[in-house]
């Protein structure tokens, strides 16, 4: 009888196993299969005529266009160009906006004399500052990479105050009965309990600079993503802009996931408990 419920147990778990595969396997295809689904409804609308001449290319002429960037290295110059100006943007726009949101999330008096205009400038738009940035940069790669930290700083600056301002006092007492000055509370408790929180802010902010990254590259540099869409709008070329929508969209879905995973890394989810 112990052997019977022994082998109906192992059949249980292995009949588990195998639906959750089969439920994996299928949440993966789903997504393939949606896809499918709208390059055939793009295909039969092109076919049928359903667009104005010249404006939106066929899928195979974007998909001719795309193996030739490639086989060129275009393509890999110009995602290069973008991601060097977002990376430099992002990183910047983090290491000033962190340790200025812990701070106002820890004192009041901070808080109440910069958030109100934190708050401001976060509601701006970083195009409206596309002026100013040429005015005081120039042109190239450091208004774009100016565009690309206002996309940044202002959100993480209020998300980092945010979960700096909800860490338990709890917290705080531990430390004072430790002895903690101001500087090593922000260091061991506040940037360790925020954490989770700040790897999410990290996540969004690196898709909104994602996102920015077109408006900035139209203020003169010669390459990136940005330059490829506004050249190829200007030569007429719809496939080439097809191209560069279809490689921004793929490589802001790459780097949801990097962030994604890290917010799932152990170390970056620890606490005040450590």
């Amino acid at each position: 009888m112990t052997q019977y419920y022994v082998i109906r147990a192992a059949d249980a778990s292995k009949g588990s196993h195998m639906a959750g595969w089969a439920t994996s396997m299928l949440r993966r295809l789903l997504p393939v299969a949606t896809g499918l689904v709208l390059l055939a409804i793009w295909w039969i609308a092109h076919a049928a005529g359903a667009f104005p001449v010249g404006t939106v290319p066929a899928p195979d002429e974007v998909a001719a266009a795309f193996r030739k960037e490639l086989v060129s290295g275009r393509l890999a110059d110009h995602v290069v160009a973008s991601l060097y100006r977002v990376a430099w943007g992002y990183v910047l726009g983090a290491l000033a906006a962190i340790p200025l949101g812990l701070v106002i999330g820890r004192s009041a008096g901070t808080r109440a004399a910069l958030l109100p205009w934190i708050n401001f400038f976060r509601t701006l738009s970083p195009i409206a500052w596309l002026p100013f940035a040429v005015i005081w940069f120039g042109l190239g790669d450091p208004p774009a990479m100016f565009i690309l930290f206002l996309a940044t700083f202002f959100q993480l600056v209020l998300a980092t105050a945010a979960a700096a301002g909800s860490v338990p006092r709890v917290y705080y007492r531990v430390a004072e009965d430790l002895g903690f000055g101001r500087a090593e509370t922000l260091v061991r408790v506040t940037l360790p309990a925020v954490m989770p929180q700040l790897v999410t802010a990290l996540r969004v902010a690196v898709g909104v600079g994602w996102m920015v990254v077109v408006a900035a590259e139209m203020l003169g540099p010669q390459s990136g993503l940005g330059f490829l869409i506004i050249d190829a709008r200007n030569g007429l070329r719809m496939d080439l802009v097809v191209v560069a929508m279809i490689t921004i969209g793929a490589i802001g879905i790459v780097l949801d996931v990097v962030f994604a995973r890290l917010a799932r890394v152990p170390m970056l989810r620890w606490g005040f408990e450590r």
